[in-house]
């Protein structure tokens, strides 16, 4: 009568939270860069960045952008421009000029945050969008 019924775990589906593509030390990229997987930037990136998956800024990266949206950030490096993501990281050698919206937040003792930190319990990335807009794209 009081038995208390067995919760049945959540399965999410998460994207993949590893590296597929490198941006190396010696590269100066100005563009977009959207898609589906895990980039780490070393060099430095100029533009807007929207990611289903990883995004790692190294210590040696540099991004200037208007909005970078990812499930999962780590900066090591310097990031000037805002970030949404599921989950932000910024590490003891991180730099960030921007607004944060985020739902888990973690910093080393060391790193920089300039800017307004929005905690929220769901962020809704506009990942999805980008995609369909590139298959449509593609179809034609």
């Amino acid at each position: 009568m009081f038995r208390k019924t067995p919760s049945t775990p959540t399965v999410s589906q998460a994207p993949i939270e590893r590296v597929t593509s490198v941006l190396g030390p010696g590269i100066n990229w100005k563009g977009d860069l959207r898609g589906s997987g895990g980039v780490r930037i070393e060099g430095s990136f100029e533009g807007e960045i929207n990611i289903r998956g990883l995004v790692v800024i190294g210590e040696t990266g540099r991004v200037s952008c208007e909005m970078m949206q990812a499930n999962s950030v780590i900066v090591a490096g310097a990031v000037k421009g805002n970030i949404t993501a599921e989950k932000l990281e910024i590490r003891s050698t991180g730099r960030v000029w921007g607004d944060v919206t985020t739902v888990a937040f973690a910093t080393e003792e060391g790193a920089f945050l300039r800017g307004q930190v929005r905690m929220e319990e769901r962020v809704e990335l506009d990942l999805v969008e980008e995609e369909k807009k590139i298959s449509d794209t593609s179809a034609d």
